[in-house]
C-alpha cells in the first residue's frame, strides 16, 4: 500500500510530514465541534433537564473505545484513506476496502455540502447576496485554501477553530459570572440512584449526544502528514475527544443553569438564547462566530476528502492520476478539486436534510467495520510495528458493540 518514490522528473508522490500535535488537535477540534452542539443543547435539556451534561460524558465514553481502535490502527498504518487501508489489511479484499473508502468520502462530502448550504443564512446577515452565490463562493474559497500546503491550510483552519471554540468558551466564562451557582448546583446534575426515569433519560440523550462527537476519527486521514505519527496521532485523538467532552459538558451545564430546561427545549436557537441571556450582547455576535464555524467545517472536510481520494489511489483502488501532488504545495490538488466540485453540485442541487442524517449512520457503520478490522488483525496475531500505540484486546470488541448498539437504537428511535 505504500506509494513508490517518484523519479526526479515526475510529480512528487509523497505527502509532506509537517503537522505537529498542536496542528492535529486544532484540526480534530475543528472537524468535531460543529453546529450539532448548537442544536443538541435544547434537545438534551428537554429530555434530561439538569442531568443533561452527564449524557455528553456518557457519549464521550462510548466513543473512547472506537477512538482507541483508530489510535492503534492509525499508528500501525499511518496512511491516507486510513479506514480503507485497515479493511484491506484485515480482509485482503480490494472491493471491500474501496467500498469503505468511498463511504468515508460520501459521508464527508454530504456533510461538507450540508454545512455549505447552511452557511448561506448566517453569511447573508452580513453579505446580502442570493444563497446560491454565497454557497458557491464559500465552497470555491475553502477549496482554494484546501489546496495550499497542508501546514498552511491546517493552520488557517486552526485559527478558525480557535474563534469557533472561543465563542463557546465565551459562553462558559459568562456563565461563571453567576457567582458560586455553577458550583453550588453541581449535585443537581447527578440523578438519584433509584430514579429510573432520570437514568433512562440520560441514556437516551447519550445516544443523541454521540453524534456531536463524530468527526474526531478524521484525524487518521492526515496521519501520513504528521510528524512522528506514532506519538502524535493517539495524543491528538484522545485530546480532541477529551477537550470536546469538557467543552460540551460545561456548555450544557451553563445552559441549563442560565435558562430553564423547558424553555431551552422550546427554543429554535437555544445556544443563542443562552448567549443573549448571559451577556446581553446582540445576536449578531453569535452569528459572526457561526459564520466562522461553518467555514471551518467546510475547509476541514475538503482537506480530508482530498487525502482519502489520494490514499485510495495510492492503494491502487482509484486511478493513479489522483496520487499526483502539486510540486510546490505537496498536496493532492486534483483529488481535492474533484471533492470540491462534488460538494458544490450537491450543495446547489440536492435537498440535504435527509442525507445529513444518513451521514451519521454511515459513520457508525464505518466505526463498526474499523473495530471489526482491528479485532481480525489482533486475533490473527499480526506483529505490531515499533512505536505503535496498542490497546487491550477487549477494546475493539467494546467499540464494535457500542457502534452496532447505536445503529440499532437510532433505527428503533426512527
Amino acid at each position: 500500500m505504500n506509494v513508490q518514490p517518484a523519479d526526479a522528473t515526475s510529480e512528487p508522490r509523497h505527502l509532506l510530514q509537517s503537522l505537529t500535535l498542536t496542528h492535529a488537535v486544532l484540526y480534530g477540534l475543528g472537524v468535531t465541534i460543529g453546529a450539532g452542539i448548537y442544536v443538541l443543547v435544547g434537545a438534551a435539556a428537554g429530555r434530561s433537564g439538569m442531568h443533561a451534561p452527564l449524557a455528553f460524558v456518557g457519549a464521550a465514553l462510548m466513543m473512547s473505545f472506537t477512538a482507541a481502535s483508530f489510535a492503534e490502527l492509525g499508528t500501525r498504518m499511518p496512511v491516507s484513506a486510513s479506514e480503507a487501508a485497515y479493511v484491506q489489511s484485515a480482509s485482503q479484499r480490494n472491493w471491500l476496502s474501496l467500498t469503505v473508502g468511498l463511504l468515508v468520502v460520501a459521508a464527508a462530502t454530504v456533510s461538507a455540502a450540508t454545512i455549505s448550504a447552511g452557511s448561506a443564512g448566517y453569511i447573508a446577515v452580513f453579505v446580502p447576496l442570493p444563497a446560491g452565490w454565497i454557497i458557491a463562493g464559500v465552497v470555491l474559497a475553502m477549496g482554494a485554501v484546501g489546496c495550499l500546503a497542508t501546514v498552511h491550510s491546517v493552520t488557517f483552519a486552526g485559527l478558525m477553530t480557535i474563534i469557533e471554540v472561543g465563542g463557546l468558551v465565551l459562553i462558559i466564562m459568562a456563565g461563571m459570572t453567576r457567582g458560586t451557582e455553577v458550583i453550588d448546583r453541581l449535585p443537581e446534575m447527578w440523578p438519584a440512584a433509584r430514579d429510573a426515569a432520570a437514568w433512562a433519560g440520560v441514556a437516551g440523550t447519550s445516544l443523541t449526544a454521540v453524534f456531536a462527537f463524530i468527526g474526531f476519527e478524521h484525524l487518521v486521514n492526515v496521519a501520513e502528514e504528521m510528524k512522528q505519527p506514532g506519538r502524535t496521532l493517539p495524543r491528538a485523538l484522545f485530546l480532541t475527544l477529551g477537550l470536546t467532552a469538557l467543552i460540551y459538558g460545561a456548555i450544557v451545564w451553563i445552559a441549563v443553569i442560565a435558562v430553564p430546561p423547558a424553555e431551552l427545549a422550546r427554543s429554535m436557537a437555544p445556544l443563542a438564547l443562552v448567549f443573549e441571556r448571559l451577556t446581553g450582547f446582540p445576536l449578531v455576535t453569535m452569528s459572526a462566530i457561526a459564520v466562522v464555524a461553518t467555514l471551518n467545517g467546510v475547509i476541514v472536510h475538503v482537506i480530508m476528502i482530498g487525502r482519502v481520494l489520494y490514499g485510495l489511489a495510492s492503494q491502487g483502488n482509484l486511478p493513479k492520476i489522483l496520487t499526483q501532488l502539486n510540486p510546490v504545495t505537496r498536496t493532492p490538488v486534483l483529488a481535492t478539486a474533484i471533492g470540491v466540485g462534488v460538494i458544490l453540485i450537491l450543495a446547489l442541487t440536492v435537498p440535504l436534510v435527509g442525507l445529513a442524517d444518513l451521514t451519521s449512520r454511515l459513520t457508525l457503520v464505518i466505526f463498526a467495520v474499523v473495530n471489526a478490522a482491528l479485532i481480525r488483525i489482533k486475533l490473527r496475531g499480526d506483529p505490531v510495528p515499533e512505536g505503535a500505540f496498542t490497546c487491550a484486546r477487549w477494546v475493539p470488541f467494546a467499540g464494535l458493540i457500542s457502534s452496532i448498539a447505536l445503529l440499532l437504537a437510532d433505527q428503533f428511535a426512527g
